[in-house]
Order: C-alpha cells, then structure tokens, then sequence
C-alpha cells in the first residue's frame, strides 16, 4: 500500500506541476483568455499554490522531515480542486469537472491513508 501511495502522490506531484506551471507561464495565446476567466491574481494564485503542493506531496516524505506537512498540503488541494470542479460546472465545462472531482476523490484517498492509516513517519533522530 506505501508504494501504491507513493505512485499516487508521484502522479499528483506531475498533475499540479503541469497545471501550476501553465497557470504561472501560460503559453501567449492563452495568457488573455486565462485572466479574463481568472485574474491576473487569481491565475498567479491557484499557480504558485499548486507548484509548492508539488514540494509538499514529495519532499516531506522523501527527506522525512516535516511529515505533517503532507496532510496540509493534501487538504490545500482538496480546496483547490473542489474549488476548480465548482468552477467548471458553473462554466458547462463538464469533462472538465468531472476531471478535477476524480483529482478530488483521489486526494481524499491518498490524505486519508497518509494521515491515519499508512502516516510517512519523521526520520528518527540519534541522541
């Protein structure tokens, strides 16, 4: 199950640096309609968010320190993508919504496992 969880997580870590990184640097003919829909803000937001939940999902558990930072970071992006699937259905954007819902369900997953069930314990120190 820990590999499993650590594939979900590899996967996740992927998902939001490809959209992070889009919402940071978008290509120049999407850059209008994106801020049009979002914000220049919002955009730069929901990017930056996304591309520290990247750092959130790998390096607490790689490095075993700050283990609790996992959690956090998965109920960030439980708000992100609930946030992103009431957004899209508002929109019609159906694939869309059902897409970012499916991201949802998995988080909640992989959060439920990590914090209760198969935790990423902290390196044990030497005294």
């Amino acid at each position: 199950m820990n590999i499993f969880l650590w594939i979900l997580q590899i996967l996740l870590a992927a998902q939001f640096l490809w959209h992070g990184w889009i919402m940071v640097f978008p290509p120049a003919e999407y850059v209008e309609v994106m801020n049009a829909n979002l914000g220049v803000g919002l955009r730069y937001f929901i990017g930056i968010a996304e591309l520290l939940a990247v750092v959130g999902l790998i390096l607490p558990g790689l490095l075993r320190i700050f283990t609790w930072l996992l959690p956090l970071t998965l109920a960030g992006l439980m708000i992100v993508t609930a946030s992103a699937t009431v957004h899209h259905s508002l929109r019609g954007e159906t694939s869309s919504a059902i897409y970012t819902a499916v991201l949802f369900i998995i988080i909640i997953f992989v959060a439920y496992m990590r914090w209760k069930l198969k935790p990423i314990l902290p390196r044990q120190t030497q005294s």
